[in-house]
């Protein structure tokens, strides 16, 4: 008789459908979902390295760039938080990072670990890094070589003003970093006009894409830097004067790159720039304006200040008495709607609701403020009946979202 397997059988998959409103990752339309089941292909297979062509135009539509040096990283947004700093900043490189937000403390910490002297601008969370407080720090602290700042703080759902700061981190003779993990595809980037000289982002947020890989940039002053370099980048993985060997002309072997989510990439930004990239932000900027009015009409306090609010990502207040995990586990288990929690500071105090790509359509404002509405009710909150779905009905039918353009980069 044969010795039975002390090994538990793996089970079928069989996962829950969910209407992903959270900070991410967001909903994934059925293409990207086709181009992730096309067959597999080597790394170095010339139909593949035609994929990688394409999308690395694409993302250069996306960033707002002419920068030869763009490309797609293997691994998540935080991947390429990781490779702007070990490529750009050495051991005892003075860095400056705006905080104002969870991803701009991430930010210190990796910095920190490059060996660099760290400074950091705070500003409050649910506010933007004022440029003032950028220059004040810069003329107290000489030598600066890389600022790096948050463009839409994912925790806090605040879009950070970066013109003037390029313009004064440029004075200074320092590079400016940005994280656009949130941003890419749901509002202007525009790296070439702001001045950007290093950016990544990540594949699950705007571009609908899952989750695991990081669009990644690099300007000239940035690659100066870079083919400056007294030692080696201290992370062989994320090594990126190795990588555009792989991204450019020479095709030279790196690590084996991740075939099938490149595909589902290439279709994501094919979307996008199908549908048009003036278009994709008005369709983020109403629905997210739809969105807000709605929480406002149910007396719900949002959170970010409203000349900097992100319309992708909105972070609204937890009404008193109201038990932050009791309601968002109802919304998930009556209505399949996924809705993020605060963290840090705003933990236990913030709903993060995204509105993000494919998941950024009116019929979502909907059913989330008729699920929310459902949901504060039975905690006993004093719901305005229907008030949220009309005031959200109103900017769907007719009064336009700002257009992003006016709104600065």
């Amino acid at each position: 008789m044969a010795e039975e397997s002390s090994t538990r059988a793996l089970q079928a998959l069989h996962m829950p459908e969910r209407l992903l409103l959270g900070p991410g990752p967001s909903p994934v339309p059925a293409r990207v979902l086709e181009a992730l089941a096309t067959p597999t292909v080597g790394h170095l297979d010339p139909a593949f390295l035609d994929v990688m062509n394409e999308t690395m135009d694409g993302l250069r539509a996306l960033f707002g760039t002419a920068n030869p040096l763009t490309m797609a990283l293997s691994g998540t947004g935080s991947a390429g938080m990781e490779a702007l700093f070990v490529n750009l900043v050495e051991p005892g490189d003075r860095v400056l990072v705006g905080v104002n937000g969870l991803f701009g403390e991430r930010m210190v910490d990796v910095a920190r670990r490059t060996g660099a002297e760290v400074l950091a601008v705070e500003a409050p969370w649910g506010r933007i890094v004022e440029p003032d407080a950028v220059r004040r720090a810069l003329q107290r602290n000489p030598g600066v070589r890389l600022v790096a700042l948050v463009l839409a703080e994912t925790s806090t759902g605040v879009r950070q003003p970066l013109e003037e700061i390029a313009r004064i981190v440029h004075e200074h003779d320092a590079l400016l970093g940005v994280d656009a993990v949130t941003a890419l595809g749901g509002i202007p980037v525009e790296v070439d006009r702001v001045g950007i000289d290093a950016c990544y982002a990540g594949t699950q947020k705007c571009l609908s894409v899952p989750p695991g890989l990081a669009p990644f940039t690099l300007g000239p002053r940035a690659e100066a830097r870079l083919e400056a370099r007294s030692r080696p980048v201290q992370s062989w993985y994320l090594d990126v004067t190795m990588i555009r060997r792989y991204w450019g002309r020479e095709r030279f072997y790196h690590h084996t790159a991740p075939v099938n989510m490149l595909y589902a990439l290439h279709e994501g930004v094919r979307l996008i720039l199908e549908e048009g990239l003036p278009a994709v932000y008005r369709r983020h900027a109403l629905v997210g304006a739809a969105l807000q009015r709605g929480l406002e009409a149910l007396g719900l306090e949002l959170f970010a200040e409203p000349e900097h609010r992100l319309p992708e990502l909105t972070t609204v207040r937890v009404p008193e008495g109201v038990d932050d995990l009791r309601l968002r586990s109802r919304l998930l288990e009556t209505y399949g709607i996924e809705i993020g929690a605060g963290v840090g500071p705003t933990r236990g105090r913030v709903w993060r609701i995204g509105l993000m790509g494919h998941g950024a359509r009116k019929r979502n404002v909907l059913t989330f403020l008729s699920a929310l509405e459902a949901c504060l009710a039975q905690e006993g909150y004093p719901v305005p009946r229907g008030a949220a779905l009309e005031a959200a009905e109103a900017v769907l039918e007719g009064e336009a979202a700002e257009p992003p353009a006016s709104r600065g980069a």
